[in-house]
């Protein structure tokens, strides 16, 4: 078949990109004909048609080339050729000297507006908040400072992370919200990098806080970043103090070393554990904790009211009207629920549970203690529990020894997971023989799975997300577990009873869809170890005060039928609560009212009410104490004051903290919270 010849277009077309083709000399050509092509004939037309024109043709030309040169900034001179000539260069040399310089500041100013779009300029800040590494916890850690920071003018928040900066910005501030007074600054960068972390001047800072990784992987890079902080100071040790966290407890050891003396580092994972195991055997205790540790609420501040000093602990409960004491700084060690005999001396601080840090009012509140309305205590449940597990991660081994830990002899853990039977085994056998472990294999999403269980026969059911597998949408752990809820919460129907669920979600997103009963709790643990750290940074001392709480033993906070403090069916001030805890060796800080224990937000939970509240009380209240754990009696000493059994242990040495938790450094969260250290209330 006889091909066909391009035509005239495509062949021009094809000329013209070739000449393109041969750089920047034939661009150029082809812009000087094309402006000839435009200009020369506009200015002979505005020539010959101008009213004055010149009567000859030398003379219209010569005004032509005038406009010309004048549009193409060439001068327009007229006369001998040199002459001409002369003038055209002068104007190409101005020409590409203007063009020159313009392409010189425009290029300068966009690699400065690059340089400042990725972050790379250094903070001249002091009494800055730095946080490094972007995580789960980064929107729940910055939120919190910037709650902190609102009484506070000219607050700042550094974040450093190996992100775009813009990004960064668009998602704290879709996420965070307006931050009010406090300056949300972004850095981009490896915080692990000295040169880089040194952009957001460490030494300056109020706190660093070092976000735990999304990968476990990551705890290595957690303990670099811990050693960059050191490397950028010029003493060996970071001026700032330095709250951590690593999910892996084989890095808590190396992560403590790098933090150094004044480094407080948070084992996350253990510490998310311990607060789904509380909360199986004592459902709602979520709520407490969410409501303690984050800024929007009440929280544990250090109070000196010298009015306080040589009276009994014991009074120094009904002394505030508006807060709740729960423990005492003594020696610069915090001391929760003393004993109520202990005398306030003149260096003690108390702690109290208040709105604010100046908000504790001192007030007689025990003109409204009604003695006769006082509950004579029962004796605990003793017998043995049920739980069911459903799924299995990382820290599933951690919540079933935690749970064992307090559960009473003869108790049993049910596992159901898509797990081999081998490593569920291992994981629960810890040499205690009150109580054991069985495990089904199965799919917790099918419902075949959960209808072959005796759902009704369990007193809690523990709810986890996998981990999240290679090449896996990240929402996919949390989308698994609300399948799970879903097909629970319908059992929960066909059985007519609302079961203890205490679920762990990744994604704080996720909470308002899942299918929950009133009595469930949810554990964001991300969140958790996000307000801690937050808390922590804030004001050292708390780190003693969560170590105790969070422990396998001793003080902790528990959710206690509220029939064992006041009459059913009375109304009685809160005050009376108070003292009848205190009779009890504890301290009553709150209560969840049953009726309204599945309204949200607060799903029937007050924290530091009003002593002078009152409120009719009924069997299924329940009251909110810290307190020794369940196994003791808090049996008083028959005078008003209780004897100490079940109160906090006294306040511990380092050495004595050390060798509590094996000598391998200051309590679960690590560094020295001891005397010597800021005890400056947190700024909310």
């Amino acid at each position: 078949m006889e091909q066909r010849r391009p035509g005239v277009g495509a062949r021009a077309r094809y000329w013209f990109d070739t000449t393109l083709a041969r750089g920047t000399s034939a661009l150029v050509g082809w812009l000087v004909v094309v402006c000839l092509a435009l200009v020369v004939p506009a200015s002979a037309v505005l020539v010959w048609t101008a009213p004055h024109a010149p009567a000859g043709l030398s003379g219209k030309l010569a005004q032509v080339w005038r406009l010309t040169g004048e549009t193409l900034r060439l001068g327009g001179t007229t006369g001998a050729p040199l002459r001409v000539l002369l003038s055209v260069l002068l104007a190409l040399v101005a020409l590409v000297y203007v063009s020159t310089l313009v392409g010189l500041i425009t290029t300068g100013l966009t690699e400065r507006l690059i340089a400042l779009r990725r972050g790379r300029s250094t903070l001249v800040e002091h009494g800055h908040v730095v946080v490094l590494g972007w995580s789960e916890q980064v929107f729940t850690v910055v939120g919190e400072l910037v709650a902190a920071g609102a009484n506070q003018r000219g607050s700042a928040v550094a974040v450093l992370a190996d992100r775009d900066k813009t990004a960064m910005e668009e998602a704290l501030y879709s996420k965070v919200g307006p931050t009010g007074r406090t300056r949300l600054i972004c850095r981009s960068g490896p915080p692990a990098d000295p040169a880089v972390l040194a952009l957001t001047s460490p030494a300056t800072a109020d706190s660093v806080l070092v976000l735990p990784p999304d990968d476990a992987r990551g705890d290595a890079e957690v303990v670099k970043t811990l050693l960059a902080l050191r490397a950028t100071a010029s003493g060996g040790d970071a001026t700032a103090p330095v709250v951590a966290a690593v999910r892996d407890s084989g890095y808590l050891l190396a992560a403590r070393l790098a933090a150094g003396e004044r480094g407080i580092v948070v084992e996350s994972d253990t510490v998310t554990a311990r607060l789904i195991a509380q909360a199986a055997r004592r459902p709602g205790l979520s709520l407490v904790h969410r409501e303690l540790l984050d800024f929007a609420g009440d929280e544990f501040y250090p109070a000196s009211h010298p009015s306080l000093v040589g009276r009994d602990f014991g009074d120094v409960l009904l002394s505030y009207g508006n807060a709740c004491a729960v423990g005492l700084i003594r020696d610069g060690v915090p001391w929760l629920n003393p004993p109520a005999r202990t005398v306030i001396t003149p260096e003690d601080r108390i702690i109290v549970i208040a709105a604010d840090d100046d908000t504790a009012e001192l007030a007689d509140c025990a003109r409204f203690v009604e003695e006769r309305l006082m509950a004579d205590p029962r004796p605990r449940d003793t017998r043995p529990e049920r739980v069911l597990v459903l799924g299995w991660n990382r820290r599933a081994p951690l919540i079933l020894r935690e749970w064992g830990r307090n559960a009473p002899p003869g108790s049993v853990a049910d596992v159901v997971a898509d797990e081999d039977g081998a490593t569920v085994r291992t994981a629960c056998d810890t040499g205690d023989a009150d109580w054991r472990c069985v495990h089904r294999r199965g799919d917790t999403t099918r419902p075949e799975t959960l209808y072959g269980l005796d759902i009704a026969s369990y007193d809690s059911v523990i709810v986890l997300g996998r981990d999240a597998r290679p090449g896996e949408p990240p929402e996919e752990p949390d989308n698994r577990t609300l399948v799970t809820l879903l097909v629970l919460r319908h059992l929960e129907q066909r059985i007519g009873r609302e079961l203890p669920v205490v679920t762990e979600l990744a994604d704080d997103g996720n909470r308002p869809l899942a299918p929950l009963g009133p009595g469930a709790d949810v554990i964001i643990s991300g969140k958790l170890v996000g307000l801690l750290m937050a808390q922590i940074s804030q004001n050292r001392h708390l780190a003693a005060v969560f170590d105790e709480l969070f422990s396998a033993g001793g003080t902790q906070i528990h959710l206690r039928p509220a029939a064992d403090y006041v009459l059913p069916g009375q109304e009685a001030a809160f005050a009376t609560v108070v003292a009848a805890a205190r009779d009890r060796g504890e301290c009553a800080i709150g209560y969840r009212g049953h009726a309204d224990a599945g309204r949200a937000p607060g799903y029937g939970l007050r924290v530091n009410p009003p002593k002078a509240e009152r409120r009719q009380w009924t069997t299924g209240d329940e009251v909110v104490v810290i307190a020794g754990d369940d196994d003791g009696d808090g049996d008083g000493d028959g005078d008003g004051h209780a004897s100490g059994r079940g109160h906090g242990r006294v306040p511990r040495s380092r050495d004595a903290r050390d060798e509590r938790h094996g000598g391998d450094g200051a309590g679960r969260f690590g560094g020295d919270a001891r005397a010597g250290e800021s005890a400056d209330p947190p700024t909310g």
